[in-house]
């Protein structure tokens, strides 16, 4: 069934963002402790019942615990209330042992954890503890990357190779986000190691994932010595279709890639995707979410998708490239997110941005609240009242 969702233009608007942020601040201060006494990870769930995603804290699969704890950064950052930060702290056994015990269960998102998490906490508290777990994180990502194809593998373990493994040579669209994790590492260390790695991974991304036209791709593989196979795709519609969210990955991805080395490609690959991503936008503003659905497929929108597009015009908005029409459809965007279309006010539940999809498959987000599409929207929300994101 096609979400029913009345015309932007017919809709009252909600443009205040601080009462949005605050709404958002308040939930987090419920999830957190909840979070962390269960030990387990949350995702996603139709309802908003984030407590009722069935993964632990230290499966492979769990990419989306630093997301609440992000929020609990941003939520610190805005008040200074020192109860988020005993908040996210009571996390920290969980993180600590991910990184020891659990080292061999992870996967390329140890960015998306503890880039929100540990470098955010080191930033904002100075304590040497939470540095050094960020330090850890990087290293097991670095472990990650495949010399012979320059690229950071997505998942599965490192010692699973061979045919006999789906994920053995297999790099995607998202990995662009973990990045900053290793750009801080290299700074924070002073091990070029890191940063070579991040820029030699973004090469990859940038040569084998961004089509001629803007679209992306969301995955590419490769052969054991390193060889380029040819791109393939687990999150949108098909291989050769414009999958929304990792678009938006993209436009981020490669904006902060730019903000930490300088380096002309990555601001014009975002640029690039970024114009791609717009020009596809319809009135509802909120995007579809794979913009080449086959003809009287359901037109599933993303909100995870829009939100994270924001950040990424903001982002390129402070590096001064953000054009009049980039900044228009910014506004437009952040806008509807907090219509009450999408934007879920209500206290008793845990998510916030109504509508986020993983695809419409089984297991799959379909029109859900997601753990990343919340996130997203109050980094957005931050951003626009000014406040600096230092872990990205």
């Amino acid at each position: 069934m096609q979400t029913t969702i009345s015309p932007a233009s017919a809709r009252p608007q909600n443009s205040s963002y601080e009462e949005a942020f605050e709404v958002i601040a308040a939930k987090t201060l419920r999830n957190l402790p909840d979070l962390a006494a269960g030990g387990r990870t949350w995702s996603f769930d139709k309802n908003g019942a984030y407590e009722e995603w069935n993964e632990g804290f230290f499966e492979i699969g769990n990419w989306t615990t630093g997301f609440f704890t992000g929020m609990g950064l941003l939520a610190y950052l805005r008040s200074k209330d020192a109860a988020y930060l005993r908040a996210m702290e009571g996390m920290e056994r969980h993180y600590q042992r991910k990184v020891e015990e659990g080292a061999g269960d992870t996967m390329h998102d140890l960015g998306f954890l503890y880039s929100p998490y540990a470098v955010g906490l080191s930033i904002l508290t100075g304590e040497s503890r939470f540095r050094d777990m960020g330090l850890k994180a990087a290293g097991l990502l670095e472990q990650r990357f495949i010399e012979s194809g320059s690229y950071i593998r997505a998942w599965g373990r490192m010692d699973e190779t061979g045919p006999e493994y789906d994920y053995d040579g297999l790099a995607i669209i998202d990995c662009m986000m973990n990045l900053p994790l290793l750009f801080w590492a290299a700074r924070e260390s002073g091990n070029r190691r890191f940063h070579e790695v991040a820029v030699r991974h973004a090469d990859t991304t940038l040569q084998h994932f961004i089509r001629a036209d803007g679209s992306v791709y969301h995955s590419f593989r490769f052969h054991p010595d390193g060889r380029p196979k040819g791109p393939d795709n687990y999150c949108g519609r098909g291989v050769e279709t414009h999958w929304a969210r990792g678009a938006g990955w993209a436009m981020y991805g490669f904006a902060l890639a730019y903000r930490h080395t300088g380096d002309t490609r990555y601001r014009e690959a975002s640029l690039k995707v970024s114009r791609a991503w717009l020009a596809l936008l319809d009135e509802e503003m909120v995007p579809v979410w794979d913009f080449r659905l086959p003809a009287g497929e359901d037109k599933l929108r993303d909100s995870s998708a829009a939100a994270i597009a924001v950040c990424a015009i903001q982002e390129l908005d402070d590096a001064g490239l953000a054009d009049e029409a980039m900044l228009a459809a910014k506004k437009a965007l952040l806008e509807r997110l907090c219509s009450p279309d999408y934007f879920d006010a209500r206290p008793e539940v845990r998510g916030v941005l109504r509508f986020g999809e993983v695809g419409n498959g089984v297991g799959k987000a379909r029109s859900a609240y997601t753990s990343w599409g919340d996130y997203y929207l109050m980094e957005a929300l931050g951003r626009e009242m000014g406040l600096e994101i230092p872990w990205w």
